[in-house]
C-alpha cells in the first residue's frame, strides 16, 4: 500500500521549479547536470515545506513534458532523490516525497528554533523579540492578584473576559473609533483570530485576496483551510498598496475575504497612507468583500517623526466591511498569546458561537496580564522598550548587511520588525539551505508568496543586534558564496557565536 497522503499536480510542480532562478553562471563556473539541478530543486521544495512530505509526485513522462526535458533526466533525478532519502517509490503506486531517516519533518510555517539550538545557530526565522522586562513579570504578578474571583467560576469566556473586552473597546474609542465591548472578541493570538474569521467567511474553495508578498504563516493557515489565494502585488519599495491592482482584483475575482497588513507590512515594512486605506475600504465595500485588517505591527513605529495614519476601520463607520485584528504578541511578547477581533456585534456573535467547536476561550491569566498592562502605564513603557530594541537592531542589521553583502538591495522601513531584501540575483531558497549549514537560519522569499513567487528575496527580522547582527551578516555572506559556487564548499567555516 502506498504511503502518500496528498499529490502535487504537474503544473504546480513545474511552476514551483521554474521560480528557482540562480544568478547566471560566470566564466569558469560549472553548472550541475540537468538531472542534478532538477533533484536539487525538488529537494529544496521539500526542505522548505512548499511541497509536503508524503506528497505523490507526477509520473516521469508527465513531468518531462511539462519541463521540456527528457524522461531520462527526470528518471535520473528521481533516482538521485531516492538515494538521498527524499523520495520513495513503489511499482504501481508511483513516487512520493520523504525525508531521510533521523531528519525532522520540514515545517510549512515559520516557527522559532528551540532554545537549546540558539548557541550555535543565529535564528533570523522568527520576527519576535524577548519579553520587555520587568513589565512581563509585573503584569503576571498583577494578574495573579486579580485571579481569585475568576477562579471561583468555570473559567470559560468564549468572547473574552468582560473587563478586557471593555478595555480594548475603550482603546479604540480613544483612537477616535467609537467601539462597544460587544464589538470585541478576545482570541488566542492574532493567528487564532484570523483562523476563526477564515472559517466563518472563507469556507473551502472560497477566494481570499492577499498582498503579494504577505505573512507566511497566515498564507499557510489559509491554504490549509482550503482557500483559493488570489495574490495582489504590492507597490514598489515602501509605497504600500497598488490601488489599481486592488480595484481590478476585487472587481474581477470578487473574493469573499481580503487580508491586508496596512501598518508596517510583514515582510516589506510598508505603511499604507490614509488615501490608500480609504480607497481600499471603498473598493471592498463595492465588491462585497470582507476586509480583514491586521494591526499587529501598528504600535511599532521606530522613527520618532513617523505620523501614523488612522486605522483602516476608521474608514468604515458603518462597520459592515472591515474586521480588525490586533495582538499583544509583536508589540509586547510572542509568549503572551492574546489577540482580539474588532467587528460589528453580529459578526462577533457569530465568531463566538463558532468558537464552541474550537478552543472555547483564551486563557484567563494571560488576559488578566494584558488587562493589567492596558490599565496601567505598563503597556506604553513596555512598548517603548520594544521600539528602542527594534530600532537599535534594525540599524545594526542594516549596517552589517550593507558592509558584508553590498549587492543585496532593500529599503529601510520606518517601523515594524522586518527587512525585505533582494538577494543580488541569487536564489533565496538556496541561500536559506546554505545558511543552515553555516549557522544562520533565514526564511526565503517564496514562503511569503503564492506559487513560488519571490525566489530572489529573503526576509531578515530585527531580532538581533550588535555583534550578533554582525555575525549574522558574515554567515549570510558565507551562504551566498556557497550558492555562487554552485553549492560547493567555497565558504569558510563559520565562527560560532554564543549569545
Amino acid at each position: 500500500m502506498a504511503r502518500w497522503t496528498s499529490a502535487v499536480g504537474v503544473t504546480q510542480l513545474a511552476r514551483l521549479l521554474s521560480s528557482q532562478q540562480d544568478r547566471p553562471a560566470g566564466p569558469g563556473t560549472r553548472r550541475p547536470p540537468a538531472y542534478r539541478a532538477l533533484a536539487d530543486g525538488i529537494r529544496l521544495l521539500v526542505l522548505e515545506g512548499r511541497v509536503p512530505v508524503a506528497a505523490r509526485l507526477p509520473a516521469e513522462r508527465e513531468l518531462a513534458l511539462a519541463l521540456s526535458v527528457s524522461r531520462t533526466t527526470v528518471a535520473a533525478a528521481y533516482e538521485a532523490l531516492r538515494g538521498e532519502g527524499f523520495l520513495e517509490s513503489r511499482r504501481g503506486a508511483g513516487s512520493w516525497t520523504a525525508v531521510p531517516a533521523g531528519n525532522p519533518v520540514p515545517a510549512r510555517g515559520l516557527e522559532p528554533l528551540p532554545p537549546e539550538a540558539l548557541g550555535s545557530v543565529i535564528d533570523l526565522g522568527c520576527a519576535a523579540l524577548p519579553a520587555p522586562e520587568p513589565w512581563l513579570t509585573r503584569a503576571v504578578q498583577g494578574a495573579l492578584e486579580e485571579l481569585p474571583p475568576y477562579a471561583h467560576t468555570h473559567g470559560d469566556y468564549p468572547a473574552g473576559l468582560p473587563a478586557l473586552r471593555a478595555t480594548i473597546a475603550d482603546r479604540y474609542t480613544a483612537r477616535g473609533i467609537p467601539t462597544m465591548p460587544e464589538q470585541i472578541m478576545v482570541t488566542t493570538g492574532a493567528m487564532g483570530a484570523i483562523d476563526a474569521i477564515c472559517h466563518l467567511f472563507g469556507g473551502r474553495g472560497e477566494r481570499i485576496a492577499v498582498e503579494s508578498p504577505s505573512y507566511a504563516n497566515i498564507l499557510q493557515l489559509m491554504r490549509e483551510a482550503g482557500a483559493r489565494l488570489v495574490p495582489v502585488a504590492m507597490a514598489e519599495g515602501l509605497a504600500g498598496w497598488d490601488m489599481d491592482r486592488w480595484r481590478q482584483v476585487l472587481r474581477e475575482a470578487a473574493p469573499r475575504i481580503a487580508y491586508v497588513v496596512a501598518d508596517f507590512h510583514n515582510p516589506t515594512g510598508a505603511l499604507a497612507d490614509e488615501d490608500q486605506r480609504r480607497r481600499l475600504v471603498d473598493a471592498a465595500r463595492s465588491a462585497g468583500t470582507v476586509l480583514v485588517a491586521d494591526e499587529t505591527m501598528s504600535e511599532l513605529w521606530l522613527d520618532p517623526d513617523v505620523e501614523m495614519p488612522r486605522p483602516v476601520c476608521a474608514f468604515d463607520p458603518a462597520g459592515s466591511t472591515v474586521i480588525t485584528v490586533g495582538s499583544a504578541s509583536k508589540a509586547f511578547w510572542a509568549g503572551l498569546r492574546i489577540g482580539w477581533v474588532r467587528a460589528a456585534p453580529e459578526v462577533i456573535r457569530s465568531l463566538v458561537a463558532a468558537r464552541a467547536y474550537a478552543d472555547l476561550g483564551t486563557p484567563v491569566l494571560e488576559q488578566l496580564a494584558v488587562n493589567w498592562l492596558f490599565g496601567t502605564d505598563g503597556w506604553e513603557q513596555a512598548v517603548e522598550i520594544r521600539r528602542a530594541q527594534a530600532r537599535e537592531n534594525r540599524d545594526a542589521l542594516v549596517g552589517a548587511v550593507r558592509r558584508e553583502l553590498p549587492d543585496w538591495q532593500f529599503e529601510v522601513p520606518r517601523g515594524g520588525l522586518t527587512l525585505w531584501v533582494r538577494t543580488g540575483g541569487l536564489s533565496g531558497s538556496r541561500i536559506a539551505e546554505a545558511g543552515e549549514r553555516v549557522g544562520v537560519r533565514v526564511p526565503s522569499g517564496p514562503r511569503f508568496g503564492v506559487d513560488g513567487a519571490f525566489e530572489g528575496y529573503v526576509r531578515l527580522p530585527f531580532t538581533v543586534g550588535g555583534a550578533v547582527a554582525e555575525e549574522a551578516a558574515v554567515r549570510l555572506a558565507a551562504a551566498a558564496r556557497v550558492v555562487e559556487n554552485g553549492g560547493t564548499s567555497g565558504a569558510e567555516a563559520p565562527r560560532i557565536f554564543v549569545a
